[in-house]
């Protein structure tokens, strides 16, 4: 189960939402201090996130998938958002600098294939920021707020499955160590009740933030064998006689003709 962009909107514009984006939006920007002249996209729902580096970068997108769907975005700007489909993202290949990715691996069909196409459109430097819910966070638990939905990943968890999709992590965070509780105590003084719980519990945080590079391999082009290449049909013009041929001429002019490709 899983919520639409609907729903977080409304969570986004709650005051725990507020606070939510709070906390999370300096630790990104933290990754990412200089965006100058890269192309940043975010994936899932990343818009609350995003206009930190919407002003630095050359240009931004926000990618929603086809389950969760679209929400114009910027509000009072020609929009930046389009609806995709996770598998198959709208990107040539090595398009992006930086990837966010908010609200989208946990809820995934297909977390491996969603990687390994972010892996293609990814520059050969590129960098993704993945943040996802901690399995063993209180947040994960209550479904009081979008973390309590999809699955949610422990630290090794996530470390293979970002190396099975050709990805190093790199940095980690721990964000929201405070209780998802939608109490004015706790929202109005975030920043010091995340300090305490930083120092007091920090392996219960409620989301797991990792940045993790594109790994490049060298290999040698892999060429399909000349059996299994299929036979081209060469066009004969109408009327031509067409000389009878044995086996092993018919054998040595497909040789032939395989060589010249």
């Amino acid at each position: 189960m899983h919520l639409d962009a609907i729903d977080l909107r409304n969570f986004y514009a709650r005051r725990i939402g507020l606070m939510v984006r709070r906390l999370l939006r300096p630790r990104f920007r933290a990754f990412w201090p200089d965006v100058e002249g890269l192309r940043v996209f975010g994936l899932g729902y990343a818009s609350p996130y995003l206009a930190e580096f919407r002003t630095q970068a050359l240009c931004t997108g926000a990618l929603a998938p086809v389950r969760l769907g679209a929400l114009p975005w910027p509000e009072r700007a020609a929009s930046h958002t389009a609806l995709v489909d996770e598998t198959e993202l709208p990107l040539d290949d090595e398009a992006a600098d930086r990837i966010l990715l908010v609200h989208m691996l946990e809820w995934s069909e297909h977390p491996h294939a969603l990687l390994r196409e972010i892996w293609r459109v990814l520059a050969p430097n590129g960098r993704i920021l993945v943040a996802v819910p901690n399995r063993r966070g209180l947040w994960a638990r209550m479904d009081s707020t979008p973390f309590g939905y999809g699955s949610p990943f422990s630290r090794s968890q996530l470390t293979r499955l970002l190396k099975d999709a050709m990805f190093q992590p790199e940095s980690w965070h721990y964000v929201l160590h405070l209780p998802p509780f939608n109490w004015r105590l706790l929202t109005r003084w975030p920043d010091f009740w995340e300090r305490a719980g930083d120092l007091l519990w920090p392996a219960f945080s409620g989301v797991i933030v990792v940045e993790a590079t594109k790994q490049v391999y060298a290999g040698a082009l892999a060429r399909e064998p000349a059996r299994r290449m299929r036979r081209r049909v060469i066009p004969v013009p109408a009327g031509a006689v067409t000389p009878r041929l044995t086996r092993e001429q018919k054998d040595r002019l497909f040789a032939e003709e395989i060589l010249r490709r």
